[in-house]
């Protein structure tokens, strides 16, 4: 029999070969150089702030911060204070982050809001770990810690107010103000909570797309300082009458017909259950 001959072309199209086949090999088969990390699944989930590291210092980041990154890059959140938008690259264990536009409210938070817009920029180096995820900065020295929470209900949450509403504009709360307002709708028609100052629970009728007040507003009787008073005169002119309200995942908006309203956010999971 004759042997076969080995000649130019054949030991081109072996080498072709060869050649295809290392290419058609899967990322992460061999521990070596050119394995390629599958993208860390940080989109679709809403992302509680917790805290924010810079030098060895550990600041909490106030209630209601968070961020979202959507499948199309887009990302969304609160920084303290204000909404941010944005977009986020993932690309491995990496996301690539440049903020966009921002509201301009004035808060007590603006520090943590200046230091969050500064971590939260650039290339960051992402380790998630159960419900756990950190930012850490190029520097090594600035990093975000963040979890995973599920969406609030709208029964039973505690809801604190922590911006008022006209139209399209969003505006701070009275200084010194900040964080008094909150309130419960439980299940059984009542709702009831601080509306500033004191205390007040009243009936109320829930349907898919609004909240009224059915029943007189029970309040107690403490005077407190200006601005406590200010916000409890409002949000009580804006239970008088049906309000529309906008539940997306941590965060409530209740309008009346005319635009004006208030915005709330949910507690964090761990002390979210209250009583009115």
């Amino acid at each position: 029999m004759l042997k076969p001959r080995i000649t130019a072309a054949t030991t081109a199209v072996a080498s072709l070969l060869l050649l295809a086949a290392c290419g058609t090999e899967k990322a992460g088969s061999d521990p070596g150089a050119g394995t390629v990390s599958p993208d860390l699944p940080v989109t679709g989930v809403h992302w509680s702030v917790d805290s924010l590291t810079v030098d060895g210092r550990k600041t909490p980041a106030p209630a209601g911060t968070f961020v979202e990154i959507d499948k199309t890059g887009r990302a969304k959140g609160n920084s303290g204070c204000n909404h941010f938008g944005g977009t986020v690259a993932v690309e491995g264990d990496t996301l690539k982050v440049a903020l966009g536009e921002t509201t301009e409210m004035a808060c007590e938070a603006m520090d943590f809001e200046r230091a969050f817009h500064k971590a939260f920029t650039g290339s960051l180096k992402a380790k998630l770990t159960g419900d756990s995820l950190t930012l850490t900065a190029p520097d090594g020295a600035t990093s975000l810690a963040l979890s995973s929470e599920p969406p609030a209900p709208l029964n039973g949450t505690t809801w604190t107010v922590d911006s008022l509403l006209s139209g399209d504009t969003a505006t701070s709360l009275p200084k010194g103000s900040e964080g008094k307002a909150h309130f419960v709708i439980d299940k059984d028609g009542r709702v009831g909570g601080n509306l500033g100052c004191n205390r007040f629970t009243a009936s109320a009728k829930v349907t898919e797309k609004t909240l009224t007040v059915t029943g007189p507003v029970a309040t107690t009787r403490m005077i407190c300082s200006g601005p406590q008073m200010d916000l409890e005169t409002k949000l009580y002119e804006l239970l008088d009458g049906p309000l529309s309200y906008e539940l997306r995942h941590r965060t409530l908006t209740l309008t009346g017909a005319d635009g004006e309203g208030f915005a709330a956010t949910a507690k964090p999971t761990a002390d979210a259950t209250a009583k009115p």
